[in-house]
């Protein structure tokens, strides 16, 4: 897989961290805007970038590069998917895969259409961790409660409380605590559970945007908890408890960098560490690569159903509490 970068923000720095371990990705070049050119250039050098660009319709000519990946603020990503799907190229987008549920059925229509990839970076798919807690699920008995609170005091909050509207809180931007920190939350459940149509959310409304939120998931038979928080903070856990057993991760939903398994019929818990270490995206780009170069369409139909089904829930969550996006109310590039 022959990689073109688009973003030069903390994501991408964080790839670039790992992707050396990955032989069969090959960082073709680099994108971003003409601001950020000493930033690329810096990045490149130090990472064996070959080219790098600041216009992103000339790196799509690029024959070298048959994969784009998105690492740009949550509203531009349909934008910028769209185009390098026109452009005959495979995307990878970071999450959340788009501002909401339409947006995302048409870049997967089109996709389809044009034979082509597109995926989306959620490391909580991909970590051995969670592909273990699946596994284990049946020796929980019947599910009865699922909670997951990934609470994190942002910085920027203190700007947002003085009038500064970053990104982050910027429901121009896309941003808030549902799409940040529970969009995670919603991956795990849906990973794991699959989907539901009974959903509600309770949001902390500040400016038009959740600074934090209580997103209710109704399975039937159990119900799910997710809890997010840029305004708040708290222990980060989430919990599977079923009628002869439970999980516990003290972790984020994007890192699961372990887990302990407790039984009803034993004092002794189980602890689970198969991660191997390493970043917590490392994972999940392997699975990409290997999807991507061994033309694994059934499996990319599999990712992106999660991917459609998460926005189907973020977009009704959101409805819930009047958080509105331009894409939300933009039929233009539709």
């Amino acid at each position: 897989m022959k990689v073109g970068l688009l973003g030069a923000g903390m994501i991408v720095h964080d790839l670039l961290s790992f992707a050396g371990e990955i032989s069969e990705m090959e960082l073709a070049a680099i994108c971003a805007t003409p601001a950020e050119a000493t930033v690329i250039q810096e990045l490149a050098e130090t990472h064996g970038i070959n080219k790098q660009y600041t216009n992103y319709d000339e790196m799509l000519k690029d024959p070298d590069i048959d994969t784009i990946y998105v690492g740009v603020p949550n509203h531009l990503h349909y934008a910028f998917t769209k185009k390098a799907l026109l452009a005959d190229k495979h995307v990878i987008c970071e999450k959340p895969f788009t501002s909401n549920y339409r947006e995302a059925v048409e870049l997967a229509d089109l996709a389809q259409e044009k034979n082509l990839f597109v995926l989306e970076a959620v490391s909580t798919r991909f970590l051995p961790n969670v592909l273990k807690i699946k596994e284990l699920l049946p020796t929980l008995g019947e599910i009865k409660i699922v909670s997951a609170n990934y609470s994190q005091y942002s910085s920027r909050y203190d700007a947002f409380k003085q009038g500064i509207v970053q990104p982050a809180f910027d429901p121009e931007k896309s941003g808030g605590a549902l799409m940040d920190l529970n969009i995670y939350n919603i991956n795990l459940m849906v990973t794991l559970f699959g989907s539901t149509d009974k959903v509600s959310y309770q949001g902390n409304i500040q400016k038009g945007i959740d600074t934090s939120g209580i997103l209710n998931m109704d399975y039937g038979d159990f119900k799910a908890v997710c809890i997010a928080a840029k305004d708040c903070k708290a222990p980060i856990v989430t919990s599977v408890q079923g009628d002869k057993g439970c999980i516990i991760i003290e972790d984020s939903a994007n890192v699961v960098a372990k887990f302990k398994l407790l039984m009803n019929d034993s004092s002794d818990e189980q602890v689970y560490e198969l991660n191997q270490g390493k970043h917590r995206m490392y994972h999940e780009f392997v699975a990409l690569c290997d999807i991507i170069d061994h033309q694994k369409a059934e499996e990319a139909q599999r990712l992106m159903d999660v991917s459609l089904e998460t926005m189907k829930i973020q977009t009704q969550a959101r409805k819930t509490v009047d958080v509105i996006f331009p894409a939300d109310v933009s039929t233009s590039n539709k």
